[in-house]
């Protein structure tokens, strides 16, 4: 079974990160939400504070098989400046494993220099920090190890490639016909 790194900063953006938590655990995916201020929540872009399962230096992040990176300006601000996530996003990408950012998240990413050669997207109007990435235009966009989304709007697609990825495209319809949802 795989286990996921979702690594949340204050200031991420509510849905973009709940959402992904919500289906992939409903997809049976073990994932746990990770508090990169370590302690033990997270308050949102939009002041809905959370709880969070574990504290970033307490987490053994080689035990996981991905990282998956919400959105909103000030999180995306935060896990810029985070050097044990940056790090462990080169880490992960070397070892073949997930790397999966939503809305602003994308440019961490880029700024871990893993997007050379790749297809990617974030959220209009920052491309440019994609940093070597083929830009594309799609809601959701999946180039090996790597998977990208656009914004808030897309975070259930994300969830669903997510899921695609860990336990294949069966799986990702059964749970999208669960929660009605069609693209």
């Amino acid at each position: 079974m795989s286990k996921l790194a979702i690594c949340m900063a204050d200031g991420v953006e509510e849905i973009e990160g709940l959402t992904v938590v919500d289906l992939l655990r409903r997809a049976d995916i073990e994932i746990d939400m990770i508090s990169t201020q370590n302690r033990g929540r997270a308050m949102g872009s939009h002041k809905i504070q959370f709880e969070t399962d574990i504290n970033l230096r307490e987490a053994d992040l080689k035990s996981y098989d991905g990282i998956v990176l919400p959105g909103g300006m000030r999180g995306t601000e935060n896990l810029l400046n985070n050097v044990t996530i940056i790090n462990t996003i080169q880490n992960f990408f070397e070892q073949g494993k997930l790397c999966a950012a939503i809305c602003a998240a994308p440019t961490v990413l880029g700024k871990a220099g893993i997007l050379r050669g790749k297809k990617a997207i974030c959220y209009p109007g920052m491309e440019d920090k994609l940093l070597g990435a083929e830009v594309t235009l799609e809601p959701v966009v999946v180039d090996g190890n790597i998977i990208t989304s656009r914004g808030l709007g897309t975070a259930i697609p994300f969830a669903l490639a997510i899921i695609t990825y860990i336990k294949g495209q069966d799986e990702a319809d059964r749970i999208a016909e669960k929660i009605v949802y069609k693209a």
